[in-house]
């Protein structure tokens, strides 16, 4: 597995000193970028072959949210391609080896011209070098969007939502849906499934559903088709919640 060092930052931390959600996505997110860039296959590479990877849908478990100050290691290990399809695993640990967070996404390979999927080469495959499977409960990649839910108000992108993709980043998608969490709610399993992708000054329209310890917000265009889907599970111990 690949993996980098870190220790968390005062601007990656809640209220209460921990780690948030938004942070684990992007300390995910950027090992992934290491990882393809120290393989020469960068953000640069996949421009130059016209060609981009892009998030088609995430699962991310917590066990226990680092908190300030605290020193973890962050990995990741591809371990499947097939198709235009990229499997990649993630996982967030104490430096004694607990693991603090592990995660599941998908990718689809896309050509940057056309928009429409590529088949990952051999050569590619190859270069990546697939791994072992990361053990852990998986979950399925659709997400069912209950009835019943309420509309929020709209929400127009902004430069700050875009990546280097020129598109709003996944976890841009994330940080939007989080806004409709009810207070005091701590995630404990994140899923977020992306359908199209939004671009400068698109509107998308929150549907924000509750069942249970279920949150689901759909991210949609004014026809009522979502760009995202994103699942919260809250946190519970056999104390409750926390």
């Amino acid at each position: 597995m690949y993996s980098f060092d870190s220790r968390i930052r005062y601007s990656e931390t809640d209220s209460e000193g921990k780690l948030t959600m938004a942070s684990l996505l992007n300390y995910f997110q950027d090992c992934s970028t290491f990882h393809s860039q120290d393989l020469d296959m960068g953000v640069d590479y996949f421009r130059e072959i016209h060609q981009v990877w892009v998030l088609s849908s995430w699962q991310i478990v917590v066990e226990r949210y680092p908190v300030l100050y605290e020193r973890v290691i962050v990995g990741t290990q591809p371990y499947e391609m097939k198709g235009f399809l990229g499997f990649r695993n993630f996982a967030m640990m104490t430096e004694g080896g607990e693991y603090l967070a592990k995660a599941n996404s998908i990718w689809s390979l896309l050509d940057l011209d056309t928009g429409k999927p590529v088949p990952v080469s051999q050569e590619m495959a190859q270069r990546y070098g697939l791994g072992g499977k990361l053990e852990m409960e998986y979950a399925p990649r659709k997400i069912t969007v209950p009835e019943g839910g309420t509309s929020g108000e709209a929400i127009v992108v902004k430069k700050h939502h875009l990546d280097t993709n020129r598109h709003v980043n996944n976890g841009q998608f994330v940080d939007m849906a989080m806004d409709f969490l009810p207070e005091g709610f701590v995630v404990g399993q994140l899923r977020a499934e992306y359908k199209k992708q939004a671009f400068l000054d698109d509107i998308l329209l929150p549907y924000v559903a509750v069942c249970g310890d279920r949150t689901v917000v759909s991210l949609r265009d004014g026809k009522g088709a979502p760009y995202a889907v994103v699942e919260f599970l809250e946190k519970i111990t056999d104390c409750g919640k926390i």
